[in-house]
């Protein structure tokens, strides 16, 4: 559903023409790559950014169905085992982000898992029904918490709720803190207008005009402190979170 909006089919270097969603490039290289480049890329990011950081993945789902039949991802975990990283986050839109378990505890440094729930709806009018549904997301964010895992659901970009409380209420159960960032201002493009050349902005307007403002954002972002730490587009990304209100009740049905 998000990925009608993504920015990334604006990058000609990686579509290279081709319609965004019609293609998938395999990097079967991708941990050889990794062990590769690894001390020269740790030793530059420690003496110009104070630490090693690896974002895995602004551009790609990591737990895409090819996932399955490639192990592109395991592989390049499985390298940073004995090749860590200060900091890692494994950004996912998929409920399978939960697959490997049994070797996330083997990572070293600061780990944190992100994962994408837009909104507590599976589908918008015009746009394709979420591959994941905001459920098995929620019950994956819950595994890797439930595993000592730190984990984080980023709403971005935001989507309209249905129920504001109710979502971020089940949110705070299953996981850490909250990211949130709607297209305007998050899309990297002046006012949105990346995405506004998209079907996403029509889509959001047809369940609530309102949605498609900064302002909606804001409004999210302040019932979201009532429940769990909050942290607000890229700040947020970078780790960065308001703490939760000091009285987290649940809210249900309304």
């Amino acid at each position: 559903m998000c990925g009608v909006g993504c920015y990334v089919q604006h990058n000609w270097y990686l579509t290279r023409g081709r319609a965004w969603g019609s293609f998938v490039d395999v990097r079967e290289n991708a941990a050889e790559s990794y062990l590769a480049q690894y001390e020269t890329e740790r030793d530059w990011a420690r003496k110009n950014c104070g630490r090693f950081g690896i974002f895995l993945s602004s551009s790609t789902e990591p737990f895409q169905p090819a996932e399955r039949k490639y192990f592109v991802t395991r592989k390049v975990l499985e390298a940073m085992v004995d090749h860590p990283t200060d900091l890692l986050i494994v950004q996912s839109h998929s409920h399978h982000v939960a697959d490997y378990l049994d070797l996330y505890p083997s990572l070293r440094g600061e780990v944190r898992f992100h994962v994408s729930i837009e909104s507590d709806r599976d589908e918008l009018p015009g746009l394709p029904r979420s591959a994941s549904s905001v459920e098995k997301r929620l019950e994956a964010c819950a595994k890797l918490k439930s595993a000592g895992l730190r984990v984080v659901v980023t709403v971005a970009p935001l989507l309209p709720i249905h129920r504001p409380d109710e979502f971020f209420c089940r949110i705070a159960e299953a996981a850490d803190a909250v990211v949130i960032d709607h297209y305007i201002g998050g899309d990297g493009s002046r006012e949105g207008g990346r995405t506004k050349r998209t079907r996403l902005p029509i889509a959001m307007a047809t369940i609530d005009s309102q949605s498609v403002t900064i302002e909606y954002r804001d409004r999210m972002v302040e019932i979201a402190r009532k429940y769990l730490p909050v942290g607000v587009g890229c700040s947020g990304f970078a780790g960065s979170f308001a703490a939760a209100g000091a009285d987290p009740r649940c809210v249900t049905g309304g």
